[in-house]
């Protein structure tokens, strides 16, 4: 799997590891091959995150993550050779503060958000009920296999 951070705001080798497995569990566990898949993340600060919101969501707030998927969903990803599944905009500032709030690590967090994001990716949706129980289940099933637990 190969994940793009933009160079202006690179994370830490600690938390590039712990996305890179997050990532290839992920993927793996929704049936793609991580070595033939790409993901481009991007860290921002909150004013970036708002502006980007209102722009693409029309929501004029602050979020903790902004997904942006090449395919409407996995079925319509390629099987054979190298591909990009999407883009993820991740808000840091956001993050450490539910972190906080949540009484977890800036890790655990940051790591969540990209699994959230991954599962956004390949089409996964939290907005019908029963779709979203399937999302939280597949991405508590990754955290518990990461041993980043609530």
């Amino acid at each position: 799997m190969n994940i793009i951070f933009s160079d202006e705001k690179m994370p830490g080798k600690t938390l590039v590891d712990l996305m890179t497995r997050a990532g290839i569990l992920s993927i793996t566990d929704s049936g793609l091959d991580p070595d033939t898949v790409e993901i481009s993340v991007t860290f921002v600060d909150a004013e970036e995150m708002r502006e980007l919101n209102h722009i693409h969501m029309g929501k004029n707030q602050v979020t903790d993550v902004l997904s942006f998927p090449q395919y409407s969903s996995i079925e319509e990803m390629p099987r054979d050779g190298y591909f990009s599944i999407g883009d993820v905009v991740v808000c840091s500032e956001q993050a450490l503060l539910q972190a906080d709030e949540f009484g977890h690590s800036p890790e655990r967090e940051l790591v969540y958000l990209f699994v959230h994001s991954i599962f956004h990716l390949m089409g996964y949706d939290h907005d019908a009920e029963e779709t979203r129980t399937e999302m939280r289940e597949a991405e508590e099933k990754i955290m518990s296999e990461m041993g980043l637990l609530r």
